[in-house]
């Protein structure tokens, strides 16, 4: 008796390698315009998102990229297998050269605990915060343990907007899977609403 391979997900992480040496901290909001300049198309895509560059820890406004640093964009698979055969892209973001090499493709797979470093929140209230994301995760039938985690301010275009991490673990294989894919909040070019798999509730 053979086995039926399981259904892959429509969508799928692309994961860029980068080359450059600066960004700031606060790098959201430009490298948004410089990914949807470069990809017009990519504003228009309901479930694209883009997890923010991990930089070097410090308090400098500038930071340091670590030469392992990778881009992570969140993606329908046919839009991904487009950018599979494209070349590496340079993009300017505030002022500083990033080159994105040829990316490879990381399936989405059921993980127990999942992790974002950011969702937007309504204000600085913790309660009410979460309060808003247990109602979220209900209409979409996901649940599992909610931990709350750090406080952070992104600086946007159209003002200061408060989020925080946000841990849920205890999760089923298919609302895993439909968490990842589909997020919660909005700004997901921003880096905001999109899981990742973790192994512990340290992050937070």
């Amino acid at each position: 008796m053979t086995t039926a391979a399981p259904e892959l997900c429509s969508t799928v992480d692309l994961i860029f390698p980068i080359s450059g040496r600066f960004l700031p901290r606060d790098h959201a909001q430009p490298l948004r315009d410089a990914l949807c300049s470069a990809w017009p198309w990519l504003e228009g895509e309901p479930l694209a998102g883009v997890q923010g560059i991990k930089l070097v820890p410090g308090t400098e406004p500038q930071a340091m990229l670590s030469r392992r640093t990778k881009l992570l964009l969140r993606l329908s698979r046919p839009r991904a297998s487009e950018l599979l055969d494209g070349p590496g892209l340079d993009i300017d973001v505030a002022g500083h050269a990033l080159h994105l090499d040829a990316p490879h493709v990381r399936e989405l797979v059921p993980h127990t605990t999942l992790y974002a470093y950011h969702v937007v929140a309504a204000d600085t209230d913790e309660v009410a915060f979460m309060a808003a994301v247990t109602r979220e995760l209900t209409e979409l039938g996901i649940g599992g343990e909610r931990v709350c985690g750090k406080r952070q301010r992104m600086t946007l275009a159209s003002g200061v907007v408060t989020t925080f991490s946000l841990m849920l673990h205890g999760l089923a294989p298919e609302p895993s899977l439909h968490l990842q894919q589909h997020g919660i909040g909005p700004h997901r070019l921003l880096g905001c609403g999109i899981f990742i798999p973790h192994k512990s509730a340290a992050a937070v």
